[in-house]
């Protein structure tokens, strides 16, 4: 029998209001239990809630939700009651003691995959929608959990359903009256899907950004002013400023918002040679950060006698900026654009310069359809099955069977064959009562 779980679904620590959640088939048994009736379908109801041997609990709000009109499918209630640590304590003592068992991180959401209210993409929308903190997150989260990922994949699999009925035709009914280039009319159904899926994958590294954030590296010299402007960035005081060379000695990371995008900007161990067994493990771990960043900002030190070389992996689209311009203008020889962070007005300018190398990278018309690595990746593996059975004009049963594992590569992104495994792994990530 399946077991009826609960959670809370509201964050943990003092706060006006606290909601349980219960699913499964057990629900209404356990609401008669606390409440003394079941309340309309869908309706709140003031009740007084008791728990093992009639003690109360609390005066709160109870909502029902029978199968399979709730959020899981299943029957399914919420209860509503004071944020207090010991009335929810209460609460949850009581379901215990009901035999309800404690839900497993995502196990809401699980459920309402396995019974087909979301499908997977849908359910990883979910995840994210809980997680945005920005609102270009809010968007996307929106876009997927409506179904966009799941609308265009429906597409490309009947674009396969087509071509596939033209490999099988000729495959088949070798004698019947098929048209001799049937299986040939399917190969500019499968080059213009080869182009949409190949686009789609591109389109996930926006996405993850979009998610993850944007990453900006703020990298240079000992002391040449990377923690000074981390925390003007930050407005406080992120990273420890002090007049020693070689301070920072890990990666200090930010998160901002810059044109409602969410940013990380790190702050890096200088970059030097040095015997410091702890500093080298620094400059190691800066330089790595600094190479997978979408952003280098390089602070050149104002108060150099000479010019510095150049770090390794700086691109020409990364910014130079020459620190310390409060203390004189210094060798006009050095690279870079005259900045100081104790500058308010060059810290604008700073902020809205990055403001707009992150919109120009994340901003589109809309949304991308695929968000995550997973997808990519089956994106990736579908296209390359096609390309292969375009590469087999004469050999129609491989073809065929090309055109098959696309699709089975698809059908894994909306999780109809997906592997318990990959369902572990995706729902272990969400909150507990979601």
């Amino acid at each position: 029998m399946i077991d009826t779980i609960f959670a809370p679904a509201t964050a943990a620590g003092r706060a006006a209001i606290a909601v349980v959640r219960l699913t499964g088939p057990r629900t209404a048994s356990a609401v008669r239990a606390l409440a003394g009736q079941l309340p309309a379908p869908r309706r709140a109801v003031v009740r007084r809630l008791y728990g093992p041997g009639g003690a109360e609990i609390d005066e709160g709000l109870v909502l029902w939700f029978p199968a399979p009109g709730s959020y899981t499918g299943e029957d399914a209630a919420e209860l509503h009651v004071h944020g207090g640590r010991a009335v929810l304590a209460g609460l949850l003592e009581a379901l215990a003691a009901l035999d309800l068992r404690l839900a497993e991180p995502g196990e809401f959401t699980r459920r309402a995959f396995e019974n087909g209210k979301l499908d997977l993409a849908q359910a990883e929308a979910v995840a994210d929608l809980v997680d945005a903190e920005t609102d270009a997150q809010r968007k996307q989260a929106l876009a997927q959990l409506d179904g966009r990922l799941s609308e265009v994949q429906g597409r490309w699999r009947d674009g396969l359903t087509e071509a596939l009925a033209m490999f099988e035709a000729a495959v088949d009914f070798p004698d019947e009256e098929v048209p001799a280039d049937v299986a040939a009319r399917a190969q500019p159904i499968l080059a213009g899907l080869v182009q949409q899926l190949e686009a789609a994958a591109a389109e996930v590294e926006r996405g993850e950004r979009v998610r993850e954030g944007y990453r900006i590296a703020l990298i240079g010299a000992p002391n040449a002013g990377k923690s000074t402007l981390l925390n003007a960035l930050a407005r406080r005081e992120a990273a420890i400023v002090t007049a020693i060379p070689g301070t920072t000695r890990d990666i200090i990371e930010v998160p901002l918002q810059l044109g409602g995008y969410k940013a990380i900007v790190a702050d890096t161990a200088g970059l030097r040679s040095t015997e410091d067994i702890v500093e080298a493990e620094g400059v190691r771990r800066a330089a790595a950060w600094a190479g997978a960043a979408d952003l280098r900002v390089w602070l050149v030190d104002g108060a150099a006698a000479t010019a510095p070389e150049p770090p390794a992996g700086l691109a020409p689209t990364d910014l130079i900026l020459r620190t310390k311009r409060d203390l004189g203008e210094g060798d006009a020889d050095l690279p870079g654009t005259p900045f100081t962070a104790r500058s308010p007005n060059d810290v604008a300018w700073l902020e809205q310069t990055l403001t707009e190398r992150v919109v120009e990278a994340l901003a589109a018309a809309e949304p991308p359809a695929a968000t995550r690595l997973r997808h990519r990746r089956l994106l990736e593996e579908a296209a390359s099955r096609l390309r292969q059975a375009m590469a087999e004009p004469e050999a129609l049963e491989l073809a065929a069977e090309d055109v098959r594992l696309a699709a089975r590569a698809l059908d894994r992104i909306t999780g109809r064959i997906d592997p318990e495994a990959v369902l572990g792994k995706i729902f272990s990530s969400f909150c507990i009562g979601k």
